[in-house]
C-alpha cells in the first residue's frame, strides 16, 4: 500500500468524554475491514478544546489539526486538509461507527456510482420527545436524498468542491453533500446510503434541553431567520457552538 485507503475525519471541541468510544468503535471497524491497520487513518481537526481532547487523540495514534476558527465546517476541513486516503470519511466525536462501515463504505464506492454517501444512524436512546423529533426529520432526508452519519466521499470531489463552506454555522453538511450530489450528476454517480452500517449518534442535546426541545427549534430558527437574522445566529451560536 503507498497510503490509507479511508482518512476518518472528526471535527472535535471538548470531546474527551466521548472521543474514547469513538474511537473504540473506529478499532473495532478496522479490525473488521482486514489485516492492515494502515488501511484507515484518524485525523482529529481539533477546533480549539480547552480540555484533554488532542490528548487524547495523540495518545490513540490519531493525527491532530488545530483549527482556530469556531466552526464545525472548518474543523472538518482542517482534519480534511491533512488526510491521504483515497476516502474521506467524516463523523461527529459524539458518535459510535458501526463493526461493518469501512466494509460498506469500499463496497459502495467500487461500484462506481457513488458521489456521496451517509451510514444514516440510530438515536442513542429513544423517547417519545426524541422520537416525534425523528419523524419530523427523516422525511425531510428522504426527499432530500441526504442523510447523516459517517459521511464520505473521494478526496479528488472533496477538493473539487473545495470542503465544506466555512461561513455556514449550521447544515454545513447538507449544503456539502448537495454539491457533491450535483458534481457526480456529470459521471451518472449519486448518493448513496449504506444498506444496514448505520452510525450511533449521541442524545446529549436531548438530555441537556429536554427530549421535547427540538421540536420547537426547528420551527423557531427559520422564522427567526425571517425576522432577525441577528437574534437567529445567536440562537445557533448558542445551541451548536457555546458548549
Amino acid at each position: 500500500m503507498s497510503g490509507p485507503i479511508f482518512s476518518v475525519a472528526i471535527p472535535a471541541y471538548n470531546e474527551a468524554r466521548l472521543l474514547p468510544r469513538l474511537l473504540d468503535s473506529i478499532d473495532v471497524a478496522r479490525a473488521r475491514f482486514g489485516d492492515d491497520p494502515a488501511a484507515i487513518e484518524v485525523i482529529v481537526g481539533n477546533n480549539g478544546s480547552t480540555d484533554a481532547t488532542a490528548d487524547i487523540a495523540r495518545q490513540r495514534g490519531c493525527t491532530v489539526v488545530d483549527v482556530e476558527k469556531r466552526a464545525i465546517a472548518a474543523a472538518r476541513n482542517g482534519a480534511a486538509g491533512a488526510a491521504r486516503g483515497e476516502i474521506l470519511c467524516f463523523i461527529d466525536a459524539d458518535s459510535i461507527l458501526h463493526p461493518e462501515t469501512f466494509n460498506e463504505i469500499e463496497a459502495a464506492m467500487r461500484t462506481g456510482r457513488c458521489a456521496v454517501g451517509a451510514s444514516g444512524v440510530w438515536m442513542e436512546r429513544m423517547s417519545m420527545g426524541i422520537a416525534v423529533t425523528w419523524l419530523m426529520l427523516v422525511p425531510i432526508t428522504r426527499l432530500a436524498r441526504v442523510d447523516t452519519g459517517v459521511v464520505f466521499c473521494r478526496r479528488e470531489d472533496f477538493a473539487t468542491v473545495e470542503g465544506y463552506r466555512e461561513k455556514m454555522m449550521v447544515a454545513e453538511d447538507v449544503d456539502f453533500m448537495w454539491r457533491l450530489k450535483r458534481l457526480g450528476k456529470k459521471r451518472q454517480a449519486r448518493f448513496m446510503r449504506l444498506p444496514t452500517a448505520r452510525a450511533i449518534t449521541s442524545t446529549r442535546k436531548f438530555d441537556r434541553h429536554g427530549d421535547w426541545h427540538y421540536v420547537p427549534l426547528i420551527l423557531k430558527v427559520p422564522f427567526t431567520l425571517l425576522v432577525a437574522r441577528g437574534k437567529a445566529r445567536q440562537i445557533v451560536w448558542d445551541y451548536w457552538y457555546e458548549r
